[in-house]
């Protein structure tokens, strides 16, 4: 046997000598440096730098990418690569350089915030660089405001997200964090596998952001399991192999074999175990949709801003019959320009409600629309000419729209679509000029033989409040539907009988007169009358209006097609006019889904002219007026009466006063709160102490006082500690010998056979505000104002020195006599 053993510590001589321990580090004892031993220089450095490093880094890259693959169905293409990889990078980075250098939490996260602002244009927003790198003022502003709105704009945008380069920030600062978090968990907790815990926090939020349709569900979950429980085994065995702080090249090469046999052997049994996971998870996993935010929150766009089209319907009927609205590069069979769908009737308007169920939500769009139809889209340019306002005209389902005009950058960025009722605006606006693509897919139209033979569907949709329906349009509505049960007859039964009863008339030239409007007066007047004089405006509020009352779901839609009198050719570009305004409604069908239902009766009725008469009538006698009576003085008002009424009509506004004194005052509260309450604390402590009911518990307090200023200022002074042995360690720590004299005098009084009179406690309060005050006169402006907001002293009094919770739990004890 050699001279030393495989603990490196034996004596030279082989047995121990003297009185010197057989085992041991003295003179003439091996220290474990000789051949053929070596000892653990890895427990001694930071684990970043160690080469174990680089499997945590394996194991942690593998995860994150399977989190980071979540992102590819509601991107739409791999462009979310860039950013999800960019951030973890940069995430680890940061997390190794903060192991590396022990850095505290606080200087961690400012590396973190500072890697944010300089790689996140290059890596998430370089449309907004310089050379697609440097960053400018505009990528630090859209930095931190992504950072704060992107994710409501990521969870309220349709997919998918490549039409939104903007929204790349959201990915990026997800997988950041969450490779920052893990990284720094790995390579400086003691119990390293807690980092796989914010990849699965960040696997469910990938879920959450996305679309119901998954990416790869199962192949994430296997992967981050299989991942994360061969790196875990692996942490496990190098901690048991770590406690051992010396060891030899014989017992090193069997760790080796053994680190390596029982990574083999768990990832061939987690092998087979995924596959059989893999092939049986999909009969096990249930069919209903995983549940997305985007599907549960409703965006908070105000559709009811903008002024429903319908009121609109006359000034195109009539007064811009003639102005060329927009073109249409090709209008598909039977197709018709939807300008807005209305779902929602007050007594006054028919507007579009927005508010989920069958009257569906606003969402932003872009260039590509997710619809989940195998249908190629049809491309359909439409140039606008005279048109304008909000609502796009649009034609079928949309897949997509691109704009190309002056305004597109803006009119992009403010395109909402609602899938449900098939309508679209942009908040920019659209004018003369403008250009914009639309990719469609046209849905089926049966015809009338077979819609009356289907079957109608339920649809949710806002309930008309009964005070707002037309006063005659229930009986109305009875009369044309009879005794019939069926809910496709009564439709086409009121329908019927409104083109039988129906003369259809703008009011032009020519044509019997027609008010405008769809307020219920207006229809209650319709239906009223024994010949029904209207338009489209008002014959489809009407048969909405009565399908509704038949308990038949319908909505009415404005638009433009052609007519049976226009000049349009199929298959030519169609310039849409004035005249081509229409109206009609749609009503759901279980096999169609919502189907356009028309109420616009054939007669135009011209009017007569009147015979000419022979005669030549006589000049009108022109008579004196009559002149205008004086105002009634009693009626007259007055200056005073004015301004009442003035004041009257201009209140004061106390609610917007309260509003803005809670947006102040709450944040104020939150921030100032807690420092007044611990300086409030601090100094009804002081009050109680020096006014007790006794003076030599003055006198006992006066001492807690200096106890709990230095213990605030960061010197601890033992619980147990006698008022010599306190003020020892306090004289030593802030070089104030005139402690040890405070002290002696306080045990003095306290313990001496006579009561300390009040001109002795005034005496030593005096000497403790000197004390205190040449203690806080030393220090820096910012240590005294922590020393003041400091709770040191309040959890050192209440907890005994026992720790938080101790303290915690110990202030709602009774407070006991400090003497």
């Amino acid at each position: 046997m050699s001279d030393e053993n495989t603990r490196g510590n034996l004596p030279r001589g082989g047995a121990a000598q003297g009185n010197q321990p057989p085992y041991g580090t003295g003179t003439g004892y091996r220290t474990g440096t000789g051949r053929g031993t070596t000892r653990r220089r890895e427990a001694e450095q930071p684990r970043a730098l160690t080469r174990f490093a680089l499997v945590d880094v394996a194991a942690l890259v593998v995860m994150l990418g399977a989190v980071a693959v979540g992102f590819g169905p509601v991107w739409g293409s791999l462009g979310y690569l860039l950013p999800t990889v960019g951030g973890a990078v940069v995430g680890l980075v940061v997390a190794w350089v903060g192991a590396w250098r022990r850095f505290p939490a606080v200087v961690v996260t400012a590396l973190a915030v500072l890697a944010y602002v300089l790689f996140g244009g290059a890596l998430a927003l370089p449309h907004t660089t310089i050379a697609g790198v440097v960053p400018t003022l505009d990528t630090v502003r859209e930095l931190l405001l992504g950072s704060v709105q992107g994710w409501k704009q990521f969870i309220t945008t349709t997919p998918p997200m490549r039409s939104f380069p903007d929204l790349g920030v959201v990915p990026f600062l997800l997988m950041l964090i969450v490779s920052l978090v893990a990284g720094t968990i790995a390579w400086r907790a003691k119990h390293a596998v807690w980092a796989v815990v914010p990849i699965i926090v960040a696997l469910v939020g990938v879920i959450l952001l996305g679309t119901v349709d998954p990416a790869m569900p199962i192949v994430q979950g296997l992967v981050i399991a299989i991942a994360a429980l061969l790196w875990g085994a692996v942490r496990v065995m190098e901690a048991r192999v770590g406690t051992h702080s010396i060891s030899t090249e014989a017992s090193r090469e069997a760790t080796r074999r053994l680190r390596w046999h029982r990574v083999r052997t768990g990832a061939t049994i987690l092998g087979v175990a995924a596959l059989a996971a893999g092939f049986t998870a999909p009969m096990i996993m249930p069919d209903q949709p995983r549940t997305v935010l985007r599907e549960e929150i409703v965006p908070p766009f105000d559709i009811h801003q903008y002024t429903s089209p319908l009121v609109a319907f006359r000034h195109y009927a009539k007064d811009a019959r003639e102005d060329e609205l927009f073109t249409v590069s090709d209008l598909p069979e039977g197709g018709r320009v939807r300008l807005a769908t209305l779902d929602r009737y007050d007594g006054v308007v028919y507007d579009a409600a927005g508010d989920g169920g069958d009257t569906g939500v606003y969402t932003r769009v872009g260039e590509e629309i997710a619809t989940g139809s195998d249908v190629t889209p049809t491309p359909i340019d439409i140039t606008v000419s005279g048109y304008s306002g909000v609502w796009v005209p649009e034609i079928g389902k949309l897949t997509g729209i691109e704009w190309s005009g002056a305004n597109a950058e803006a009119q992009t960025d403010g395109t909402y679509y609602n899938r449900d009722t098939l309508t679209a605006l942009t908040t920019a606006g659209i004018k003369k000029g403008d250009k914009y693509r639309l990719n469609v897919v046209m849905p089926e139209t049966p015809d009338e033989d077979i819609l009356k033979k289907a079957e109608i569907s339920d649809a949710d949709l806002p309930e008309t409040e009964p005070t707002a329906m037309p006063a005659g349009l229930p009986a109305k509505a009875a009369q044309f539907t009879g005794e019939e049960t069926d809910p496709a007859t009564k439709l086409f039964y009121i329908r019927d009988a409104l083109q039988a009863s129906g003369v259809l008339s703008s009011g032009l030239d020519g044509e019997v007169p027609s008010r405008p409007g769809h307020s219920a007066e207006r229809i209650d007047t319709l239906v009223e009358e024994e010949k029904m004089v209207g338009d489209d405006e008002q014959f489809a509020v009407a048969l909405a209006l009565m399908a509704r009352q038949a308990g038949i779901p319908a909505r009415v839609v404005m638009g433009f097609y052609p007519d049976k009198d226009s000049d349009y050719q199929e298959g030519e570009p169609w310039t849409v006019r004035g005249e081509d305004v229409h109206a009609w409604i749609e009503v759901p069908y279980k096999e169609y889904g919502w189907v356009p239902i028309d109420a616009v009766p054939d007669e135009k009725p011209q009017i007569q002219p009147e015979p000419k008469s022979e005669q030549v009538p006589k000049p009108p006698v022109l008579q004196d007026p009559e002149p205008p009576e004086e105002p009634d003085k009693a009626k007259a008002g007055s200056v005073e009466d004015d301004n009442k009424d003035d004041a009257e009509n201009d209140p004061f506004d106390w609610g917007l006063l309260g509003l803005i004194l809670l947006a102040v005052g709450i944040p104020l509260l939150v921030i100032a709160g807690p420092i007044i309450a611990i300086l409030a604390y601090k100094a009804r402590r002081r009050t109680a102490r020096r006014t007790a009911e006794q003076p030599a518990d003055r006198i006992s307090g006066g001492w807690h006082e200096v106890v709990d200023v230095v213990t605030d200022l960061g010197t601890t002074v033992p619980p147990g500690a006698t008022r010599r042995e306190g003020a020892g360690v306090i004289a030593g720590a802030h070089q104030v010998p005139s402690t040890l004299t405070l002290a002696h005098r306080a045990d003095a009084s306290v313990f001496g056979r006579g009561e300390p009179t009040q001109a002795d406690v005034d005496s030593f309060w005096a000497e403790v505000d000197e004390l205190v005050g040449g203690l806080r006169s030393n220090l820096s402006t910012r240590r005294r104002v922590r020393a003041a907001l400091s709770l040191r002293s309040v959890w050192a009094r209440v907890g005994g020195g026992r720790g938080v919770l101790a303290a915690l739990g110990g202030l709602g004890s009774r407070r006991k006599k400090e003497s």
